[in-house]
């Protein structure tokens, strides 16, 4: 983009100094005739050459009628008559708009390019002792890399020495840097800042989160939004009618009445002029891809423009609850054993959800405490929704919710008080349950009070029982809550919300990436949860949070109605202008110059009006 702007400032330095040589030599040497229309000509095909080339390329794309076309009828039609100077002036001022264009849009990337400056440049391996640097391409799994203080974390990686303070902010938005010590995920794209960590690599460039982020908001205006194809479309027709208004313009007048057609003709020139459709066509885009880069900064990765302008028209948020507006972090409550010693059922427990990733599993290994010797523990079977089974020791151990123990035809004994039960039978035995909890998320209740005072709607799908799913609900104000879901339930229940809506609303799902993958990618916008390195998460979500913060869903809907607001300012400034313009040019009250000038104008205020969305929030 930085060489199209060099070459159209040269290409514009030099027409500007033949067209004022050629100003002078009129001006003052008396020069008429063949000699007048080449001193002219010269600049306007220096100036021109740019045009032609784009006109090139529109062609191959089937896109005839442009604003170059336009340009090009009406400044070739002005050196016809002999308006050579204001020919060679309205291509001139044509082509400061476009480098403006440039300009605007090189400045735009720029800024996002350099929030989200995550990539890093090199790494330090470590092998046989001995430290080299690579670039991070260089790097394969379960090498050691050693990551000094400044340094960007090259590859997505594991701390297996020393502890630290790392800054994420560039891939969450978060201002608070996070400890890390032995054991902990280490993210590229981040800083590390005090200590010196070594770390094992996880993924290769290509699979880490800084490659997938950049590549993700690199990409993101390529999914266009219905205001950015309305603007599209608009042009697409637009072109070719005012180009057969101009003609019009230039015909009828002189054969309805006794002015002279040499005026008809000029008045129909500027008409094209004033037709260019330059202001539209550059600050619809411009305003989008500020909307993206302004919340990327903040944390929230969008995928597209489309995305960005759906999320202003949703009006109902669907949220999972465990791991969204719960922490997802489980305590364990109470133990509560049939037959065995309490410590016993825990092992078991524990033992039984030794490969599962879920939050209830985790917090029961943690609880747990102790190491998990696998080879005690064989042929375990996930039913997702309801349980596991495990052999442990050779007895057959089953663990799960109500549902799985009525599943399995065993009578478990009913649990009365808040949270999850999970219930455990050995050899078809019933041998009792462990109760835990979850926490609320700090800024889930600021979230759904946000959205109720704006009209937008709050509604909880879990697979949790209806007690522990009420009680979230009441603590937030949720009126609408689907408890003891399976993940096929989810889907149907948001099939049917989606089937009630109205044309124009939108439904957001909002889960933690995980496994709400299909829920994610079957509502209008997918929105996942904590989306720092969980791959799930981006792929299947359309929105990706990076930091487990709901209150983010809120910076995204203002900018998102932000963007949309400055988009809409734009094409209905565009369009009434160009509209007053052309009446303007039809009765001969503007020059080619002054309709060129006119349109930069309005160009220009669009895309300063495009550029604070860029900026918020400050």
């Amino acid at each position: 983009m930085a060489k199209k702007v060099k070459i159209k400032c040269i290409e514009i330095g030099l027409g500007l100094v033949l067209y004022l040589n050629a100003l002078f030599s009129v001006r003052h040497w008396d020069v008429y005739g063949k000699t007048q229309l080449l001193l002219f000509l010269i600049p306007y095909l220096v100036m021109s050459f740019g045009i032609l080339q784009d006109m090139t390329k529109n062609f191959k794309k089937l896109h005839i009628f442009d604003e170059n076309l336009l340009m090009l009828l009406a400044t070739i039609g002005a050196l016809i008559i002999g308006k050579y100077t204001e020919a060679v002036g309205a291509i001139l001022f044509f082509q400061f708009g476009k480098m403006a264009e440039l300009i605007s849009l090189t400045r735009t990337k720029k800024s996002i390019a350099r929030f989200m400056d995550i990539r890093p440049e090199y790494a330090n391996r470590k092998i046989h002792g001995r430290e080299e640097k690579v670039h991070p391409k260089e790097l394969s799994p379960r090498q050691i890399i050693v990551i000094k203080p400044g340094e960007r974390i090259p590859v997505d990686a594991v701390v297996t020495l020393g502890n630290s303070m790392v800054d994420t902010k560039a891939l969450t938005g978060e201002s608070e840097p996070r400890e890390v010590k032995l054991g902990d995920k280490l993210y590229s794209g981040s800083i590390n800042i005090s200590g010196v960590l070594e770390a094992r690599v996880s993924k290769v460039y290509a699979d880490s989160t800084a490659s997938k982020i950049m590549e993700l908001v690199e990409n993101a205006n390529n999914n266009k939004a219905k205001s950015e194809s309305f603007a599209d479309k608009f042009t697409r027709f637009y072109t070719p009618a005012v180009t057969l208004l101009g003609i019009l313009v230039m015909i009828l007048p002189p054969m309805m009445t006794s002015m002279d057609a040499k005026i008809w003709l000029y008045r129909g020139l500027i008409f094209l002029v004033a037709a260019c459709p330059c202001g539209l066509l550059v600050s619809v885009p411009l305003a989008f891809l500020g909307g993206i880069g302004a919340a990327s900064r903040q944390g929230v990765l969008i995928k597209g423009s489309n995305f960005l302008e759906a999320l202003s028209k949703t009006e109902t948020f669907v949220f999972d609850k465990t791991g969204t507006l719960t922490e997802g972090i489980f305590q364990v409550k109470e133990i509560c054993p049939k037959h065995m010693e309490p410590e016993e059922l825990l092992e078991l427990t524990a033992y039984g959800e030794a490969y599962s990733s879920h939050p209830i599993a985790v917090s029961l290994r943690d609880t747990y405490g102790k190491e998990i010797d696998v080879s005690r523990v064989e042929a375990i079977k996930e039913y997702s929704g309801f349980g596991v089974r495990a052999f442990i020791d050779g007895r057959q151990v089953l663990i799960g919710n109500s549902k799985f123990m009525n599943q399995q035809g065993l009578f478990y004994q009913p649990v009365h008080e808040i949270g999850t039960a999970v219930h455990v039978a050995v050899d078809g035995e019933y041998e009792g349950y462990i109760l835990i909890a979850d926490i609320l998320r700090e800024d889930a209740k600021w979230t759904i009070r946000w959205m109720q005072k704006h009209q937008l709607e709050a509604v909880i799908l879990t697979g949790d029982n209806e007690r522990v799913a009420d009680d979230v609900a009441k603590q937030l104000g949720i009126g609408y809550v689907y408890a003891n879901l399976m993940p096929e339930d989810k889907v149907e229940q948001v099939k049917d919300f989606m089937e009630s809506q109205m044309e124009e609303e939108k439904l957001a799902f909002v889960g933690d990436g995980i496994n709400d993958a299909p829920v994610l990618a079957l509502a209008d916008i997918g929105i996942a949860m904590g989306g720092l390195g969980a791959d799930a998460a981006l792929e299947a979500a359309d929105v990706i949070l990076m930091e487990d913060e709901p209150s983010k869903i809120v910076n995204a809907i203002k900018i998102s109605k932000g963007t949309i607001r400055a988009v809409k300012q734009n094409l209905v400034f565009a369009i009434g202008m160009k509209v007053i313009l052309l009446f303007l040019a039809v009765f001969g009250y503007v020059t080619m110059q002054n309709a060129i000038i006119a349109d930069m104008a309005v160009m220009l205020i669009n895309i300063l009006n495009s550029f604070w969305v860029l900026k918020y929030p400050e």
